[in-house]
């Protein structure tokens, strides 16, 4: 029996999983780390802490799944994007990584507009200069810390310095590539134009693959750290949330995916680069060869329930909070949330937007308040379809839910009436790291195509169709638009009387 193995290097841990040929999960492990926060808006990670977590996990999911070492014919890898890995002429890490959650580089996004103009920037790479992406971070560099940035020969993503410790290679895969915002998108490589824009070196860069070829293989000396064979090829992989919509199928125009985690991501694979003009959506390549995707994200998801619950019945199980909601009827009699409790990216990306309850009265008891969560979070998720049916994605046939909002049985009921479509909950629960296993599957040639792999792979486990709720809940997304615009002068004022 030939195994392959998924592995996601995430902000907080690195996942390894090892699948069959058949897709059948055989072993899985998780070693978990921390990031630093050394001021105010920075998030940085120490790159040796990946390696570690990747030879703890990997050895571990080997033995659970009681295969050999030599069993395992290809490795797919997945990780947290955006995040910038600087490398010495020696290969050694100049600084600890600046992560996608850091926040540090306003200014320098700000210069990427001013130098190449907001609306050109966009059209090369499919978003706007965004604090979380890697060009501002390598600015900030340059800026900051003049002495570390003259030593710079290599910039690498964090699953891509994992993939140089296994093969001593440096390579991308075109998902994680695009997400620099140094991407031609269209092209599905580097820009040599905004490279050239921003004064950075073109050597810099690694060769790009799609997800499904070979980057390079296991050393001697990487086999000998990991318990593995040397030899086995590496295969290109994807960023994150592209190796996710792999694990759970979205991989075909029509098919969107919704993670309902603390954020909340829409995700819609398209078989042509669509971009959003104002770069409210995310376009990036996709992991699935000669494919790209559009992406909504919302800051707060399922984080908006937990920070509710949290805050007004620590004590109560989720599923005892979301069982009062049953009874209410749709629309909370009235009763509206604005799910920006952290801020907001899509569609509107602004930090100092702020939640509220709109509508309040006194007949509103706890359980409307709960309900108006559910209902506020799943209007944000239809922000973001309605964004991508305006650049062009017309025919969402099927959405594809996971993550640990989407056990409430109410809440993906709220979602598919609001909506207006058929959502599923699908087999595979394992995420990115399934993806990147399928991606090794498929390169290694077990699968004609990543489609077929995960048409053999993942099955449907449950329908919710959209039922009468929906005629009330078209009109009252029509008030549910109104209420950012009203109010961001508002946030704005506020923020500035109390900074």
């Amino acid at each position: 029996m030939s195994a392959f193995i998924g592995i996601d290097t995430s902000t907080t841990s690195t996942k390894a999983i090892v699948i069959n040929e058949d897709g059948e999960i055989l072993g899985v492990s998780s070693s978990e780390y921390t990031f630093e926060t050394p001021f105010p808006l920075w998030s940085e990670q120490k790159p040796d802490l990946w390696w570690h977590a990747t030879k703890e996990s990997v050895q571990d999911s080997i033995s659970k799944a009681g295969i050999q070492p030599s069993q395992v014919i290809g490795i797919g890898l997945t990780g947290q994007m955006h995040g910038l890995v600087i490398l010495d002429e020696k290969g050694k890490v100049i600084r600890p990584s600046i992560l996608w959650n850091d926040q540090r580089t306003q200014k320098q996004c700000e210069e990427i507009r001013r130098v190449i103009g907001k609306p050109e920037f966009i059209r090369i790479t499919g978003n706007d200069a965004l604090t979380g992406f890697t060009a501002p971070k390598i600015l900030w560099v340059k800026e900051e810390e003049p002495e570390n940035y003259a030593r710079i020969k290599h910039v690498l993503l964090p699953k891509d310095y994992l993939r140089y410790k296994l093969t001593g290679e440096f390579a991308v895969d075109r998902a994680g590539g695009a997400g620099t915002v140094l991407f031609d998108l269209a092209q599905r490589d580097w820009s040599q134009d905004v490279i050239r824009a921003l004064d950075l070196n073109l050597e810099w860069f690694p060769l790009t693959f799609e997800g499904t070829q070979v980057t390079g293989t296991i050393t001697k000396k990487a086999a000998e750290e990991i318990g593995l064979i040397e030899g086995i090829p590496v295969f290109g992989g994807g960023g994150d949330q592209a190796a996710a919509a792999v694990g759970t199928g979205a991989v075909e125009e029509g098919i969107v995916s919704i993670s309902l985690g603390t954020s909340g991501v829409v995700f819609a694979a398209t078989n042509s680069p669509f971009i959003e003009p104002e770069g409210r959506l995310h376009a990036f390549c996709h992991a699935v060869p000669g494919k790209w995707h559009l992406m909504g994200v919302m800051l707060s998801a399922a984080g908006s329930l937990r920070w509710f619950r949290d805050t007004f019945k620590k004590d109560f199980s989720f599923d005892e909070l979301v069982t009062g909601a049953r009874d209410i009827s749709p629309g909370s009699e009235g009763l509206l949330f604005m799910p920006y409790l952290t801020g907001e990216r899509t569609p509107y990306p602004d930090p100092l937007a702020r939640a509220g309850f709109i509508g309040i009265t006194i007949r509103h008891t706890f359980e409307h308040f709960t309900r108006a969560v559910l209902e506020g979070v799943a209007f944000g998720l239809r922000d973001s379809f309605e964004l991508m049916k305006n650049v062009g994605l017309k025919e969402i046939t099927q959405v594809r839910v996971t993550g640990g909002g989407v056990k409430s049985s109410i809440w993906r009921q709220i979602i598919a009436d609001i909506l207006n479509v058929e959502i599923v909950t699908v087999s595979s629960e394992e995420g990115a790291a399934f993806g990147a296993a399928l991606l090794a599957a498929t390169g290694a040639g077990v699968f004609n195509s990543v489609e077929q792999a995960c048409q053999s792979t993942i099955k449907i486990t449950e329908n919710v169709a959209p039922g009468p709720a929906n005629t009330v809940y078209e009109k009252i997304y029509s008030e549910y638009r109104t209420l950012y615009p009203s109010l961001k002068g508002t946030f704005h004022r506020i923020s500035d009387i109390l900074t």
